[in-house]
């Protein structure tokens, strides 16, 4: 867009700045979808290849795609799971996360799947699994390598890329095996979570029997795929600890796992840190990417 000649683009550039900030204060630690960002927030270099591509018959079970602008080689596939407490939460918010993969070497694969009220655990990881057969069966259509999958989640989100990872039975449930997934990445994710306290993890998880199978660290084992486990030292959302217990199981079981801790950083901040304006705070984005294509190589 052209600027207006009698303002300096720099100027522009400070006062969106500060904008956002205004706006990220506003937000505070709460566990938000950052819809706004979609709108507001300069976005990385890539192309969104699909829009609204169905891999079930429910009205959320779509998805769209994001590539880089250029393909010299199939790309690992990122599928990407926004938070929201398992019961908000719509794809079309969080372009300009997918976007910012997608700039550093991903085909991004960004799923809706359905929440709460009309469903309960463990309907929302068959979703997360459908979209991940989606992801293998079509990501060589845009540059995609099939045999190199990467799941990144935040929040609920999180919580639902390392539960794919963890536990096979999702994803050989829908067809998919599971070595495909060559490493995961968590940002503030709810890994141990009993016993079930809070009306959100009660309505969703506590009508399961066994409620050890909806626990990440009840799977942790040697042969898991490559762990990126993030948080920030400031969420009050999702404490720090669920990060650290599940880091040091999977230590302990001999698998593959990378803990970081960002002072500072708060609920919301930490997926703050992967847009443009805000990657000062945390050098989120460029830690994780290095870990997962070393992973899917």
């Amino acid at each position: 867009m052209d600027m207006p000649p009698s303002v300096p683009r720099r100027s522009l550039r400070q006062a969106a700045r500060l904008g956002l900030m205004a706006l990220a204060a506003t937000m505070g630690a709460a566990c938000t979808p950052l819809s706004l960002f979609n709108t507001f927030t300069p976005t990385d270099p890539a192309l969104r290849s699909a829009v609204n591509q169905t891999y079930g018959p429910a009205p959320r079970q779509r998805l769209d795609v994001y590539a880089p602008r250029r393909i010299d080689g199939a790309r690992p596939i990122a599928v990407f799971f926004y938070g929201g407490s398992w019961e908000s939460g719509r794809k079309q918010d969080y372009g300009w996360t997918a976007r910012a993969l997608a700039a550093k070497g991903f085909v991004v694969v960004l799923p809706d799947y359905r929440l709460y009220p009309n469903v309960r655990f463990p309907e929302f990881l068959n979703d997360g699994a459908q979209a991940v057969r989606w992801a293998v069966e079509h990501g060589p259509a845009y540059g995609g390598d099939p045999s190199r999958v990467v799941l990144i989640g935040h929040s609920a989100g999180a919580y639902n890329a390392v539960m794919l990872g963890l536990d096979g039975r999702y994803l050989k449930a829908a067809g998919v095996d599971p070595g495909v997934v060559k490493a995961v990445a968590g940002l503030a994710g709810p890994y141990d979570f009993l016993p079930l306290q809070g009306r959100e993890t009660t309505n969703v998880f506590g009508q399961w029997m066994d409620l050890s199978a909806t626990q990440p660290m009840t799977f942790a084992r040697a042969d898991a795929p490559a762990m990126f486990l993030a948080t920030g030292d400031a969420d009050t959302v999702v404490y720090p600890r669920n990060t650290t217990r599940l880091a040091s199981a999977l230590r302990q079981a001999g698998a593959t796992v990378e803990e970081r801790h960002y002072p500072g950083i708060g609920h919301t901040e930490i997926m703050m840190a992967v847009s443009r304006p805000f990657r000062g705070k945390a050098p989120l984005l460029e830690d994780m990417s290095v870990f997962l294509r070393e992973q899917s190589r």
